[in-house]
């Protein structure tokens, strides 16, 4: 996608488009921000990649393009780009360090070796010399030559102590780049990506070492209600509500995403059904159980309630079936009246 849209942006087309992104951004009331322009760009350039198809489900939804928005999808959708360019930061840094790394190694190494000619000109020198005077100066040379060798000796160790500390900076730097770059900036969830990659890992694990597997997906019952009532920073203050009960459910080994808009992810590695629901019902009364108030105005918002499903892993089974067979058993729930838990399986069986 992003080599699609940098291909047509360096050729007589990139006019087109540019116009196109401000008359289709304009027309749907989005704001021409850099970044909501980048995001445009990237949508119309490859309408049915994952970043358009996403921005598509908005616009279907309804969902105005707060920065909020932006933000998720530029964090779920266009981190490979700016983690790139800061890995191209990091690396510009790391080759500067190495190269001055290399030139004080380069002269210490000059230095040792100028070091021992002086120490073999000495041994040569004192087995000649008789008079005293001639032994006090073979001594003031290697004394001068020893000092200079213990000064390049001690610049190199600050250096090279700076050049550490200076790598583990730049390994700290990426590190917190990475964690940016799978964490919903809302939220503080993984995002989708995170999930996405995080559940092919799992299902790969548990089908290898035959380990039960399940995943639970969920869902703001009428959030478009709290957006359309209140405003979409009341629907933000709902999303990180119910984000911060399951982010404190979702404890490692566990990993709670925000999915996409008002929908969340949890997989559940090595734990059985039973473990599984309990703890979904625990989050589906804490929120249901909390009176939200709108922190601007502190009018009251009303119960916040949630709807899921959650499968199991099947032997095989892919995780994009395992998605769909929980995203199956989240939409049964909401056809069922909303603010309740449906297993996939107990689902299937109902249906033989």
């Amino acid at each position: 996608m992003a080599k699609v849209v940098e291909t047509t942006l360096r050729g007589p087309e990139a006019y087109g488009l540019a116009r196109r992104v401000l008359e289709e951004m304009e027309a749907v009331g989005v704001w021409p921000t850099p970044l909501n322009f980048e995001l445009w760009l990237h949508y119309l350039g490859d309408p049915e990649g994952p970043l358009g198809r996403e921005i598509k489900r908005v616009l279907a939804a309804g969902e105005p393009f707060t920065e909020a928005v932006s933000d998720m999808l530029a964090a779920e959708y266009l981190p490979r780009g700016r983690l790139s360019e800061e890995i191209r930061d990091a690396g510009r840094v790391l080759d500067r360090e190495l190269t001055s790394v290399a030139t004080a190694i380069a002269k210490a190494h000059k230095s040792q070796a100028e070091y021992g000619q002086v120490l073999a000109g000495a041994s040569a020198d004192m087995e000649g010399v008789a008079a005293p005077e001639g032994l006090r100066a073979v001594v003031d040379g290697l004394t001068t030559a020893t000092r200079k060798v213990q000064k390049q000796n001690q610049d190199l160790e600050k250096r090279l102590d700076a050049s550490t500390r200076e790598v583990a900076r730049l390994r700290e730097h990426l590190e917190q780049v990475r964690r940016d770059a799978m964490t919903d900036a809302l939220t503080n969830l993984a995002n989708r990506k995170a999930f996405d990659e995080h559940l092919e890992a799992c299902v790969e694990v548990a089908h290898r070492d035959g380990r039960e597997l399940t995943l639970a997906v969920l869902d703001i019952d009428h959030f478009k209600r709290f957006n359309d009532t209140w405003g979409h920073q009341t629907g933000d203050q709902v999303l990180r509500y119910v984000a911060s009960v399951l982010g404190r459910m979702a404890r490692t080994p566990r990993l709670a995403a925000r999915y996409g808009g008002e929908e969340f992810a949890v997989i559940f590695p090595a734990e059985d059904a039973a473990r599984v629901e309990d703890a979904l019902e625990s989050v589906r009364n804490e929120i249901a159980s909390r009176s939200l108030r709108r922190r601007s105005t502190d009018d009251e918002l009303g119960a916040v309630t949630i709807s899921a499903g959650y499968a199991r892993l099947a032997k095989g089974e892919t995780a994009a079936c395992l998605l769909g067979r929980a995203d199956a058993a989240l939409y049964e729930s909401k056809r069922n009246g909303r603010n309740r838990i449906t297993d996939a399986e107990a689902m299937r069986k109902a249906a033989a």
